[in-house]
């Protein structure tokens, strides 16, 4: 019989590596595909990914059973984007007193982006908030519920994102020229 997560988490949270080893090998490659909807390119998501499973040990210790424990670890995983588009936006506002010279050197030393299909780029364009909820219901396939108690917000917030996305979405496919 499998171990559920709940109680492979509590044994990780006391020290078990067997455990933790097993919740990274069950949830390395979906928590992977939340960290890609949420950034939006490939090398972001990975080293986020990596960045939370090598923070998770110590984060464990937070963990307290009380909702499953994909929901908690989601929500980590949120938190951790939110915090490096912080990141980013504030490195990007220092850049931009360095005048054109920052502007030159961090062309220079950008990665090439992968090409995204249409859906990636329109769904770049959310705002944060309603990138998050689209990551999780459609990517994670969260109910408007789980959603809802991983960002910390009522089921009626959730469904009222949705119809956002849904707006945007037509409008973005209107604008590109599309029937």
């Amino acid at each position: 019989m499998e171990t559920n997560d709940e109680t492979l988490a509590l044994a990780a949270a006391g020290g078990d590596a067997t455990a933790f080893g097993v919740l990274v090998r069950r949830h390395y490659d979906r928590l992977f595909g939340l960290c890609y909807r949420l950034l939006g390119t490939r090398t972001e998501a990975e080293d986020l990914t990596q960045d939370i499973c090598a923070a998770l040990p110590s984060k464990l210790a937070q963990f307290r059973g009380e909702s499953k424990f994909t929901t908690w670890l989601y929500r980590v995983a949120v938190n951790a984007a939110h915090d490096r588009r912080r990141k980013q936006s504030t490195h990007a506002k220092a850049a931009t007193g360095w005048g054109g010279w920052e502007i030159g050197r961090q062309a220079d030393n950008q990665e090439e982006r992968e090409k995204q299909q249409w859906l990636s780029e329109a769904l770049n364009a959310l705002s944060p908030e309603l990138r998050d909820t689209v990551a999780l219901i459609l990517g994670q396939e969260q109910t408007h519920a789980q959603a809802g108690e991983i960002l910390g917000v009522s089921e009626g917030t959730i469904a009222w994102r949705m119809s956002e996305v849904k707006k945007h979405l037509r409008a973005y496919h209107q604008k590109e020229g599309y029937p």
